[in-house]
């Protein structure tokens, strides 16, 4: 039976797990890295993963250092303004609008968009370049046991693993938080998120423009063009039965319906790939830490689809644990480093899914004064700037919010 020495092992392959390995390997740690599911880096790929994601400045300096962000810059598309909408009228159109504007709190933009598929790609691309890093798709750490200098991995094809230290990088159903014993706090929002492409006659002109009606927000996040044509990126959250409905609908329906949740805002829109959807929850677990073992990404927490937060969270994850391991090498997965981290994290990542499911449910709002209340509350948190500038700064993952 093989058994494979390493520093780290990180238990899952996806965008987080694959930035982990890509950090520590570049930081010079021993890596080893697997998924039971090989990834797949093309859009049009039956599984391919269609979400996008929104990385702000603090994860553009995380991958930057791990030689990442410049491979992945050219497929980027910037996003200057965060555009919010109210459509909780009686008929679907724009009644409140506002746009957050990057210069207002930063040098350049809020961030950059990319397809979650290419993000994949990118980041295999970088795990070749090296040598330190193993990268072992369509195997799944099956079982893990701490001991006092190491932990011990069985993979499922029968090899095992010692590592100095373990990463639950292995999603919100993370096998490896359970086999620790540490629970969760869960909260299902009986919603789900249907997320696909589209083009559209109105170019998007680098605004992300998320729009609130009863059901949750409908959000396009800018795109490269295709074909010649503006395109973006949808996050339709709805109700379980809404959704279920729309995803029955033929594509010309399905454009249809969508057309009319967006307010016409960028007339007609056309389907540029095919639709994927996902539950909606916000979870937190009761710890980041177990023995030999670091929680990240949604093995720690999870958010609904709003204000980009949910990967930059998982890479915040990822870049206090590495400046722990670099800080101190020698103590790397021990008892007191991994309280650390745990400490480190849980406060802020606790007031972020707070604050993010409380935004999700004044959006799935159905009665009409929370509706008007919620448009009245987005006039106030827009016109009033200094306001505005620190809402923005903590969405960009700032400390400073004067």
């Amino acid at each position: 039976m093989d058994t494979i020495s390493t520093d780290i092992l990180i238990s899952g392959g996806g965008v987080a797990g694959l930035s982990a390995a890509a950090a520590f390997g570049a930081a010079g740690f021993d890596v080893t890295c697997t998924d039971p599911a090989p990834p797949v880096t093309d859009g049009a790929a039956k599984g391919a993963d269609l979400r996008t994601t929104a990385f702000l400045k603090p994860a553009q300096d995380f991958l930057a250092a791990a030689g990442v962000w410049p491979m992945l810059a050219p497929h980027a598309t910037a996003l200057q303004t965060m555009r919010i909408v109210d459509a909780g009228g009686e008929d679907p159109v724009a009644r409140v609008s506002r746009d957050f504007n990057a210069d207002d709190v930063t040098d350049g933009p809020f961030g950059y968009n990319l397809p979650n598929w290419m993000i994949r790609r990118v980041l295999l691309d970088r795990l070749e370049q090296l040598p330190n890093v193993r990268f072992i798709p369509g195997v799944a750490t099956s079982r893990l046991t701490a001991r006092t200098a190491e932990a011990l991995a069985g993979l499922s094809d029968g090899s095992r693993v010692r590592a100095r230290m373990a990463i639950a990088a292995d999603g919100r159903d993370s096998p490896t938080r359970e086999a620790l014993g540490i629970k969760v706090k869960r909260m299902d929002f009986g919603q789900r998120a249907l997320t696909f492409a589209v083009h559209h006659a109105a170019p998007h002109g680098n605004v992300s423009t998320e729009i609130h009606r009863t059901g949750g927000p409908f959000t396009l996040v800018p795109l490269p063009d295709h074909e010649g044509q503006p395109c973006s990126a949808v996050v339709w959250m709805e109700t379980e039965e809404n959704a279920q409905t729309l995803l029955a609908l033929s594509n010309t329906d399905f454009e249809a319906a969508a057309t009319a949740r967006s307010a016409g805002l960028y007339g007609a829109l056309k389907l540029a790939t095919h639709r994927t959807s996902w539950p909606i929850i916000s979870q937190i677990a009761d710890r980041f830490d177990g023995p030999r073992t670091a929680l990240v990404a949604e093995a720690a927490h999870v958010v609904p689809p709003i204000g980009a937060q949910g990967l930059n969270m998982s890479l915040a994850d990822l870049s206090a644990l590495l400046e722990l391991s670099q800080a101190a090498p020698e103590q790397i997965g021990n008892a007191e480093m991994l309280s650390r981290y745990s400490r480190a994290r849980y406060g802020d990542v606790r007031a972020r899914v707070l604050g993010v499911s409380a935004l999700n449910r004044a959006s799935m709002a159905t009665p009409a004064p929370i509706r008007n209340a919620r448009a009245l509350g987005l006039k106030v948190l827009h016109d009033i700037s200094p306001l505005r500038n620190k809402l923005m700064r903590l969405g960009l993952g700032s400390s400073r919010t004067d």
